[in-house]
């Protein structure tokens, strides 16, 4: 993607099955776990740059020793600052020589040499970019099992019902994001849990006394106070936590829960659950074996962390939880009824990696499936014709857009050699000899910063953000294509790229997207929900102007007003509507016009078609932004509200 666009973030587990000394003895060191937990962050850095953070817990831990070791960051490079600060306590220690290699020593005396890790990547799609909104979050309490970890990749649309929930169980939260709401709901029923296990333990042991001390009703009452409980408080609370419901607690804190969401927490005491939204809309991930438990946002990182076969790697199924015990068992449960699953299409075209094998070759075949319009658009002249790309992550789709032109040239050859024409041989060298023209043509520096905070003059420095290969193009003759991953806005391609391109004096200039149209706001933890930023929105707008048709915003303006006095479940996306009144390729066009008003060249852009993302990614088919399809009711609403924000001009995000 060209362009800057913040989204999601990433989540990693690991629960370790043995004890520590075991890990020592095998790998010969006791920093295995934080080593792994470095591997399984960085290979998801892509999913959050903003901060990042690791907690650790320590099971069975002698009380007043800490068991529960946290560190979160917002500097510039969060996850080198978190591990080597943790680095600095393990070789520190080191120095104690063969202490170092005692699991016992090393646990009691070593921060984060625990048996659960927990670790997180931010993008601060909600909140200020400050360490206090950097996940794992710590609900403290002091009973182990009342202590509550939580990190996730997640977004809430109904926030503020959520938040009034809570109220209404009579809690005081001191904010009002999701991130805290959800922690507070799930801490709020943990804390139920233990109080029924306590007082149900309490009672059963309040009648056993009674039992024994007056079994025929003849004891006295110094006889009654000689006896004593078979369990003291102690072992009823190490009973209780052998017997904590995740399921029962996961239900009752999800179920009024809207929006896309994995979600990892860990009790004190040492339970944990990886738990994922009902339609699968954010990604997650596991992996089992005897020594180990883990679970992230990427496959890859699990992959090299691991050297697992990605056929030993599980996708965790929508509505259902991975939730290990303190003993290091585990089981799948559901605790909400699956939707049909929309698992996030963005994440296949751009944000994962594009190492996993599944997403490699779902790009290339969102570019191969592009390769017949864009024949359509270069008129089929691939002799004067100059393929290429921007940024790095739109290689794989590029490959797969030269093969299905390669394709092309196959059939065509076939179409050509008919046994009955006799051909030169420097014509049959000609035809067999032909390859589309593949040129590096774009090229990102980047370690420009657009620090000038004049409009003028960004915009200038915008420009030069990318540079090009020059002396390739031949003046007025070639047509160059780039392959991009998404158009989101459109202004890195109007202030930088288009610019830089027809500097060149091509003959004509086609953009080309491997996703569909973005025409819908993102609610479920992608940074685009303000209607207004859409280059396709101001080319519907454009549109709608030109046909004079403009009075149907304000049509569209009240029935989103009127929505929101409907209940949650009757809200439909109204803003539809307006885009069912052009056809795909009549908002394209008006796109490119709006891009190149100042580009000698023609300009003609090239979308994905809803249609063949589907064939391309089929068992990914959340395409909210591209359709206005939102698996939830919550999605409907934000979109509604983003164009009522957009109506009112407050530019401000929708949820």
């Amino acid at each position: 993607m060209s362009e800057s666009l913040k989204h999601e973030c990433g989540v990693a587990f690991l629960r370790l099955r043995k004890p520590l000394g075991y890990y020592i003895e095998k790998y010969g060191t006791p920093a295995y776990p934080v080593n792994k937990m470095f591997l399984l962050m960085e290979k998801q850095h892509n999913r959050g740059q903003d901060g990042a953070g690791l907690a650790s817990i320590k099971i069975d831990m002698k009380k007043g020793h800490q068991y529960i070791d946290r560190i979160r960051s917002i500097e510039e490079q969060p996850i080198n600052h978190i591990f080597n600060k943790i680095g600095k306590k393990f070789t520190k220690a080191q120095k104690e020589g063969k202490k170092y290699y005692k699991g016992k020593w090393v646990k009691e005396n070593v921060p984060f040499a625990g048996e659960l890790f927990l670790g997180h990547l931010r993008y601060a799609t909600y909140g200020a970019n400050d360490v206090r909104f950097c996940h794992p979050l710590l609900r403290s309490s002091n009973w182990r099992s009342r202590n509550l970890l939580l990190a996730g990749n997640f977004n809430m649309t109904n926030a503020e019902e959520l938040f009034s929930h809570l109220a209404e169980l009579g809690q005081f939260p001191q904010e009002q994001g999701d991130t805290i709401t959800a922690l507070e709901k799930i801490g709020h029923f943990l804390d139920r849990e233990n109080q029924h296990f306590y007082s149900q333990y309490q009672q059963e042991e309040r009648a056993k006394l009674a039992f024994d001390v007056n079994p025929n009703g003849k004891n006295s009452t110094q006889e009654v106070q000689t006896q004593t409980q078979t369990l003291t408080n102690e072992e009823i609370i190490t009973k209780l936590e052998q017997n904590i419901d995740w399921k029962k607690i996961l239900q009752r804190s999800c179920n009024d829960f809207d929006g896309g969401y994995v979600m990892v927490g860990m009790a004190g005491h040492g339970d944990a659950f990886v738990a994922r939204d009902p339609a699968s809309i954010r990604p997650a991930y596991y992996y089992i074996n005897d020594e180990v438990i883990v679970a992230a946002s990427e496959k890859p990182a699990i992959k090299t962390a691991f050297n697992c076969d990605y056929s030993e790697i599980q996708e965790l199924e929508g509505g259902h939880a991975l939730v290990v015990n303190k003993k290091a068992d585990y089981e799948i449960i559901k605790f909400q009824e699956p939707l049909e699953k929309k698992s996030c299409s963005f994440e296949r075209i751009y944000f994962s990696r594009g190492t996993d094998p599944e997403i490699y070759n779902e790009r290339k075949m969102l570019g191969r499936q592009l390769h017949h319009q864009v024949l359509d658009a270069i008129d089929h002249d691939l002799e004067n014709t100059i393929f290429s790309y921007i940024p790095n992550t739109a290689e794989t789709a590029f490959l797969g857009l030269v093969k299905g032109v390669e394709h092309h040239l196959i059939a065509q050859r076939e179409k050509t050699l008919n046994p009955d024409e006799s051909l030169s041989k420097e014509e049959l060298m000609k035809i067999m000899s032909f390859r589309p023209r593949v040129e590096k043509l774009v090229i990102k520096d980047s370690k420009m910063r657009t620090f000038i905070t004049g409009d003028a003059q960004r915009d200038d420095m915008v420009a030069h953000v990318y540079d090009t290969t020059y002396e390739i193009v031949r003046k007025g003759v070639d047509t160059l294509v780039v392959l991009d991953d998404s158009i989101v806005r459109g202004t890195t391609l109007e202030k930088s790229i288009l610019t830089m391109l027809d500097k060149l004096e091509p003959k004509k200039i086609v953009i080309v997207s491997s996703a569909p149209q973005i025409r819908f706001p993102d609610c479920y933890g992608i940074d685009m929900s303000r209607q207004h930023e859409f280059v396709v929105f101001r080319a519907l707008l454009a549109l709608l102007e030109d046909r004079h048709l403009k009075y149907m915003l304000d049509d569209v303006y009240e029935k989103c007003l009127e929505s929101k006095k409907q209940p949650l479940e009757k809200v439909v996306n109204h803003v539809k509507e307006l885009y069912d009144m052009f056809e795909y390729e009549e908002v394209s066009n008006k796109v490119a016009e709006i891009i190149s008003k100042n580009i000698k060249a023609e300009v003609k852009v090239v979308y994905q078609t809803v249609e063949n993302l589907k064939k391309a990614c089929p068992n990914h088919l959340g395409d909210w932004y591209f359709t206005g399809n939102y698996p939830t009711q919550g999605g409907n609403r934000v979109a509604n509200q983003a164009f009522i924000n957009f109506m009112e001009g407050k530019k401000v995000r929708a949820y």
